[in-house]
């Protein structure tokens, strides 16, 4: 199969598309064909070297496609089935990939949707797990109009929370639509989240990473009501929770966001899709910043 691939660190030139071996499903696993895999600032993490140190290195961790073999005891879905999920190998972004979470693609979604969701919505689900969020709470999301972000807020209004979602003045529509009240990031953030909610929030959660650590938790009245995903050595600093994958993943939310996407209440757009020979330039576009919604290798 041919699959995405690099053997050094560097800019997206490094990245090759390579022949390798066929892989084969584990109990409990499926294989798919894949049709699309998404794209995540963790790829271009490890293609610098940030992440891991060995070599070589697939990429990929959420794609969706049509299942094409099965692993022993696998009895909910059969070959010919439309699946999406996490390959816990990392080479998803190949002709075919492992999937070891998976779950039938809701109906509304063509592959390309549903490659975007994985990454984005257990992050968020997770964090909200971790948060302990009920209905009638207040959230504060820093970093609202982002993947991530997005699908906290949605998540979050689905559960019954009110929102206050920070973000660009350009992104303060697209957070209202979500459900949340938008408001500016940048100095005074704090104070203009007061005029929404002058007693503070019950929880807050950071996907922008953007140093606001201590008024997130002066907001929210305690490190212990925060939880970050982007600021690892904010975290530590503060002694607020940094929310890991290998802390307990929210793979249940696979199974879950069919029902919320069918009843208009959770969207997750794609915003731009690239053949799986172009992944050099989807890391390209993705490291400029300023995209909103998934970039998408797909596969035909």
């Amino acid at each position: 199969m041919q699959a995405a691939r690099f053997s050094r660190f560097g800019g997206p030139e490094v990245l090759e598309i390579v022949e390798l071996p066929d892989p084969h499903p584990g109990p409990g696993q499926v294989r798919i064909a894949v049709r699309a895999a998404g794209v995540n600032a963790s790829d271009w993490k490890k293609r610098r070297g940030l992440m891991d140190e060995e070599l070589p290195q697939t990429l990929g961790y959420e794609a969706a496609g049509v299942v094409d073999e099965l692993g022993a005891g696998v009895r909910d879905v059969a070959l010919g089935d439309r699946v999406f999920g996490f390959a816990a190998d990392g080479s998803a972004q190949a002709e075919l990939a492992v999937l070891s979470h998976y779950a039938p693609i809701p109906p509304s979604l063509d592959f390309a949707g549903a490659a975007a969701l994985p990454a984005a919505i257990e992050t968020a689900m997770r964090a909200l797990d971790q948060l302990g969020l009920v209905a009638g709470g207040t959230l504060l999301v820093n970093g609202a109009s982002g993947s991530v972000g997005s699908a906290a807020v949605q998540f979050a209004v689905a559960r019954g929370a009110r929102v206050i979602g920070t973000a660009g003045p350009a992104n303060h529509e697209v957070v209202r639509s979500l459900g949340a009240e938008p408001v500016a990031y940048g100095e005074g953030m704090a104070a203009r989240v007061r005029e929404l909610a002058p007693a503070g929030v019950d929880l807050a959660l950071d996907v922008a990473g953007s140093g606001v650590l201590p008024e997130l938790i002066e907001l929210a009245g305690g490190k212990g009501h925060v939880v970050t995903i982007a600021d690892v050595a904010g975290a530590q600093e503060h002694g607020v929770r940094f929310s890991r994958g290998d802390s307990g993943r929210a793979t249940h939310v696979l199974g879950e966001i069919g029902e919320l996407i069918e009843s208009g209440r959770f969207v997750l757009p794609v915003a731009q899709t690239f053949p799986l020979a172009d992944v050099a330039q989807a890391h390209r576009v993705g490291e400029a910043g300023g995209v909103r919604g998934k970039l998408v290798l797909v596969i035909d």
